[in-house]
């Protein structure tokens, strides 16, 4: 993580003064603990992030936090990405699918915001990229439309959790309950990752290293957990779960061939469902997807209601926004070249490629 040092933007808010830093080592029990008592706060905003991006992958962590009277009043996470697809930017937070500032009031969230316009020049960046999972009043430029994320309330019975799944789809459930697939959550990285790299090379995206997942085990410890489901004994599904707060998120997840034939993936869900009622979490989170795909209506089968998400930029003088739908043009020769190649190759290329897409907007 980047050294501490003090920046210069300050702004006054009645009698105290508005101090905007850089993260230090010493200053993270600070940090995580405002973005678990904020409202706002997500696992995205953890100070975790920063260590284990810088290590993944090389991006450089620009994690702010606002002082006022020295105490900590907000937190701004944000990576350095450079792409040379999509160019060079500040992303909050990069490979995640939530983040922004977090703010005690209107005051330090707009020096927040400042002080990142302010590192985007000075380091030459293109644009500034606010990932928040709910739209507020900005003059800032917003894109929707492209993503929506999934979240609804779950329960300690887990009978009421199966009922809340709408009926075709807890059919379906069931059926896999009966069909002699087992689950079991351990920190075997391995077995993600050989699964979850066959199921994205299959969806045209590259895959990340197990070094990555790794990286995640080691700095969130508990709050983190890996779920496989094996059908004979052979695994053809695995996800590694979030735990903040009350909630769960199921975040990188997969399954093989096999794993449609039996099942195993609506399976697997459910098993994380069932496991974190079972253990007091209320909230359970399906993550984002992209609108009009399959996993987009995987997650609606489920009985969640999309909640359509809203990014914000600031651009830099003279630079545009680029088009990282997945129905540009360009990146869909790329999407359909990748299914195509053998899955040591995506496994060898994929996560030198991942490491400057940031899963862009």
């Amino acid at each position: 993580m980047n050294q501490p040092t003090t920046m210069s933007n300050e702004r006054e808010s009645g009698d105290a003064v508005i101090t905007i830093r850089t993260l230090s080592e010493t200053l993270r029990p600070q940090w995580d603990a405002f973005v678990h008592d904020h409202p706002d706060g997500t696992f995205f905003h953890k100070s975790g992030w920063a260590p284990v991006l810088e290590q993944s992958f090389g991006h450089k962590a620009r994690y702010l936090y606002a002082e006022r009277d020295g105490v900590v009043v907000g937190v701004l996470p944000m990576t350095q990405v450079g792409s040379w697809l999509f160019g060079k930017a500040l992303i909050s937070t990069a490979f995640c699918v939530y983040g922004g500032p977090l703010a005690s009031d209107v005051e330090v969230e707009s020096a927040l915001r400042a002080a990142a316009v302010a590192e985007m020049n000075q380091l030459g960046a293109e644009r500034v990229e606010f990932r928040f999972r709910t739209p507020r009043p900005t003059d800032w430029q917003q894109v929707s439309g492209r993503y929506a994320t999934f979240r609804r309330p779950i329960h300690a019975d887990p009978e009421k959790n199966l009922l809340s799944i709408p009926r075709k789809q807890r059919a379906v459930v069931r059926k896999t309950i009966g069909g002699g697939l087992a689950a079991e959550c351990d920190a075997d990285v391995g077995r993600l990752h050989r699964v979850y790299s066959e199921s994205v090379r299959n969806l045209g995206s590259p895959v990340f290293s197990r070094c990555y997942f790794r990286a995640l085990i080691e700095e969130f410890g508990d709050e983190c957990e890996i779920l496989t489901v094996t059908d004979r004994g052979e695994p053809v599904a695995s996800v590694l779960s979030f735990f903040f707060r009350e909630e769960v998120l199921p975040y990188y997840g997969g399954g093989t061939a096999a794993a449609r034939r039996s099942g195993a993936n609506d399976f697997m869900y459910w098993e994380v469902m069932r496991r974190a009622g079972l253990r007091g979490y209320r909230v359970f989170d399906f993550g984002r997807s992209k609108i009009g795909t399959g996993a987009y209506d995987f997650k609606k089968n489920w009985g969640f209601v999309p909640e359509p998400l809203v990014y914000e930029f600031r651009l830099r003088a003279g630079c545009t926004l680029p088009d990282t739908s997945p129905m540009n043009p360009k990146l869909q020769r790329y999407i359909n070249t990748w299914k195509r190649l053998p899955l040591p190759v995506t496994n060898f290329i994929g996560p030198r490629l991942i490491r400057g897409l940031g899963l862009g907007a």
